[in-house]
């Protein structure tokens, strides 16, 4: 692991980059401030480098990221919370509403904000912990909850972000990976063109553009919503369909069919996308233990300025959110985030990347 000094913010001491690298060429890049993943090299078909995930310049533009959340680390809750409330052991806690009458990630002093701390690793494991103590009644939620999130960078070219919560009351626990992925590299404009498989029969569809969804697990049959058998995200992205006009575009929960396996069958993980893109020659394959996944398609960017100069429009990168369904933690037909007091719990999700320029253990594809 290479540690280097990104800068200070405002608000937060000296902010840190940790760099780790593989012996394929990948290397993937965090920071102390956020636990965000900042920076994602994977070499493409010519073997020639490119950062696959969109970004800021320095500590300070992601001190201010509570509207795009870049590489970011969200907590308590991902994704939505109908009311910005939920009840909990028959009382009810309000958070702060940050979207219309809702709360989005948590609210505006989010997880990927704030400086976490280092926790030291062992030197033969090529990995970096993040720790944060989020005390009784932050962001609104009960119980001190006690966060690790840990990315580690294998020699099979996956991330895999292992996140361990335990809270001392009963509380929300739904923690996911905000990065926003361009496998062409994050300047080189739209992903509709990325060819983009989910396995995934059904998803949540939501009542309005406030994006709550029904409680109700819609068949993606005959929809622009199949992903199936794999497709340009552009190519129905603009469709005459309710659910996309709600939203802009792609901004949905898909249900994961936990029959899909994981190449990687020791794990308990299942597979949960697939993306590919055929100018750079890489892919993507999304693994995880969550029973949902967020598709974002980056509808609301708009001229974000970003790393090397660079400004992100519209649709210039997507999101793969892991997570339980959105409002879970108040729809009861939905598998519930809510964990009880004292009892840890552990949520796995891997990015594995392939293409003919990245090695594959060490070894040339």
């Amino acid at each position: 692991m290479n540690r280097t000094i990104f800068g200070a913010a405002e608000g937060a001491q000296e902010v840190s980059l940790f760099t780790l690298k593989n012996r394929n060429g990948m290397e993937i890049t965090m920071s102390d401030l956020g636990a965000v993943l900042t920076r994602v090299i994977v070499p493409d078909q010519e073997g020639h480098p490119r950062d696959v995930v969109l970004g800021y310049e320095s500590p300070e533009e992601y001190r201010k990221n509570t509207n795009t959340y870049f590489g970011s680390t969200v907590g308590r809750n991902g994704n939505r919370l109908e009311g910005a409330a939920v009840t909990l052991e028959g009382k009810v806690y309000h958070m702060t509403p940050n979207e219309g009458e809702n709360n989005l990630h948590s609210g505006p002093d989010g997880y990927q904000i704030r400086m976490w701390e280092v926790k030291e690793t062992a030197e033969d494991r090529n990995e970096v912990t993040f720790v944060l103590e989020s005390p009784d009644g932050d962001q609104g939620f009960p119980g001190n909850l006690k966060l690790e999130v840990t990315y580690a960078l294998t020699d099979e070219n996956e991330i895999r972000i292992t996140y361990k919560g335990v809270s001392d009351a009963e509380t929300v626990f739904n923690p996911t990976n905000h990065s926003y992925f361009n496998l062409g590299g994050h300047d080189s404009g739209t992903i509709l063109n990325h060819v983009l498989t989910l396995m995934a029969d059904s998803y949540t569809p939501v009542r309005d553009s406030a994006s709550i969804p029904t409680g109700e697990k819609a068949d993606v049959t005959g929809t622009p919503m199949d992903f199936r058998q794999g497709k340009a995200i552009g190519l129905d992205i603009d469709a005459d369909f309710q659910q996309l006009q709600y939203t802009g575009g792609y901004d949905h929960n898909f249900v994961i069919n936990q029959n899909s396996v994981s190449d990687d069958t020791t794990t308990g993980l299942y597979r949960a996308a697939v993306v590919v893109c055929s100018e750079s020659g890489i892919t993507m394959e999304v693994d995880t233990d969550r029973p949902g996944v967020q598709l974002y398609a980056g509808n609301f960017l708009k001229e974000e300025p970003g790393k090397g100069g660079v400004k992100y429009g519209k649709r210039c990168g997507f999101c793969l959110e892991t997570q339980y369904f959105p409002n879970a933690a108040n729809e009861p037909a939905f598998a519930s985030p809510i964990i009880k007091a004292n009892e840890p719990c552990v949520t796995e999700t891997v990015y594995r990347f392939k293409s003919q320029g990245l090695k594959q253990g060490g070894e040339g594809r």
